[in-house]
């Protein structure tokens, strides 16, 4: 497997391959979902391992657990961990979620994330590098899945934050209400202004009631090209290597 590590800014590099690498959804996720003080927090899903690396360099998270599917990814996780001196602070587990009855701690998570696969399975194009179609495609994770994880290792009141396409709110809603993680906060995100959103980022709270709140929508790049001035903040020092 070729790799490389990758910078993220703020003295932070992450080890990335042709299959397992951070984009432009990772990096807002990490921001919309950065945990307050000691908070014991979990990424269901971590890939390479930026958020929790993002997480740790920019806010003051509690123990972050990493979880990975995929034996490859959450071996470049570990290495990143290692490389970044973080082994204290974030620990790497690969395993399925939905074993999370022996991988998660009963109700003790007060933040989880996840970037789930795009599109529900049996859907979308298929690729040719299963790495990617697993992914993508949700044979390794429904948001069934997900829910059921979630409701089981969040605290009451804990949170659950995740992105998807626009196409999938609905169903989002709808599935996580049904084991009791009600939608509070919505962030719709738009490549330019004169273009419609493509993607949501949405906070469920484990027990909340009823009421959601709307953000602004985030606008990726202004008219002329150049990114709009808060997704330069949410790059952070990483835009300078862009």
């Amino acid at each position: 497997m070729d790799t490389h590590w990758e910078p993220l800014g703020g003295g932070l590099k992450v080890l990335v391959s042709a299959v397992h690498r951070f984009n432009t959804d990772t990096l807002l996720l990490a921001d919309f979902s950065m945990p307050c003080r000691r908070e014991r927090c979990a990424d269901l899903g971590c890939g390479c391992g930026t958020i929790p690396l993002l997480w740790c360099s920019r806010g003051n998270p509690g123990p972050v657990t990493a979880l990975e599917l995929q034996e490859d990814a959450a071996v470049l996780a570990e290495r990143s961990v290692r490389e970044n001196g973080l082994e204290s602070r974030v620990s790497v587990l690969q395993g399925d979620l939905r074993d999370y009855k022996a991988l998660l701690p009963h109700q003790g998570l007060d933040l989880a994330v996840c970037n789930p696969p795009y599109y529900p399975p049996g859907t979308g194009l298929r690729g040719e590098v299963p790495q990617r179609t697993l992914a993508r495609h949700g044979e390794g994770l429904s948001l069934e899945d997900l829910a059921r994880a979630a409701r089981y290792a969040l605290k009451c009141g804990g949170r659950l934050c995740l992105c998807l396409p626009t196409f999938r709110l609905a169903e989002a809603a709808s599935v996580f209400s049904t084991h009791s993680l009600e939608s509070k906060r919505l962030r719709l995100v738009q490549a330019r202004r004169e273009k419609p959103a493509y993607l949501f980022l949405l906070e469920c709270r484990s027990g909340g009631k009823p009421g959601l709140q709307t953000e602004p929508v985030l606008i990726l790049q202004e008219r002329n090209g150049e990114f709009s001035p808060e997704m330069k903040k949410i790059y952070g020092d990483y835009y300078g290597f862009l």
